[in-house]
């Protein structure tokens, strides 16, 4: 396959969903692991120190770079397909499988993907760009001065709107990792039922336990149990 096939074939398209998917799942454990320490319930300060430390690392700032070109490129070749498939099934079949041909989530990629764009553009607008651009209120943890990061998550998700938005987000989240999980490793060349079957039930558990961590976080600062 020449270089210029990665973007322009179908094959192409799918290796690179592929590759991009598995660096995104890998980012969110990462993310997720981060996160997850506002439930230390320290006043934000373990957390604080954790995103500051993601945030000052050379590497990690030059990781996010490759991370948001994953995330484009990966939106980007999944649209393209999204289109292509359609395209090809522009004539109907005389009679719908529905849930006997393909899951409903593995039909409906395009929407939960949309759904999800639309939650990033949100989650960049309340958190990264404050971080990176428009500031953030300081804090002092063990005399490092740092961006408090926790207080400006207790502001945005005191509103009720925006947690349900983000809970939504995850639901989503949900189907389009309980998809993707598994058709990144099939695209890779792992089609075996030895092997699919165990990836089928390591994808089910992580896109169940990454969506709920992520959708407990608003709820919990909603309700104060993480303070």
């Amino acid at each position: 396959m020449k270089w210029s096939d990665v973007f322009t074939s179908s094959v192409g398209r799918k290796l690179v969903m592929g590759l991009t998917g598995l660096f995104l799942i890998t980012f969110l454990v990462v993310h997720a692991g981060v996160n997850a320490c506002i439930w230390a319930n320290d006043g934000g300060d373990m957390f604080n120190k954790a995103a500051h430390f993601m945030g000052a690392m050379i590497v990690i700032r030059v990781v996010e770079i490759g991370l948001f070109a994953g995330i484009f490129i990966h939106i980007i070749q999944g649209y393209v397909l999204e289109f292509s498939n359609r395209s090809k099934r522009s004539v109907g079949y005389d009679k719908q499988l529905g849930n006997r041909g393909s899951k409903w989530y593995s039909r409906s990629m395009g929407l939960l993907g949309t759904i999800l764009l639309l939650f990033f553009i949100l989650h960049w607008y309340h958190f990264w760009i404050p971080s990176r651009f428009t500031g953030v209120e300081q804090t002092q943890v063990n005399g490092v001065e740092m961006h408090n990061m926790f207080a400006l998550m207790q502001i945005t998700f005191s509103e009720l709107w925006v947690v349900i938005v983000y809970v939504v987000a995850c639901f989503s989240l949900f189907w389009h990792l309980l998809h993707g999980f598994q058709s990144a490793f099939r695209t890779l060349g792992v089609s075996n039922n030895r092997y699919i079957q165990p990836i089928k039930t390591i994808g089910f558990v992580y896109a169940l336990i990454v969506s709920l961590a992520f959708a407990m976080m608003p709820v919990s600062l909603y309700m104060g149990w993480a303070h």
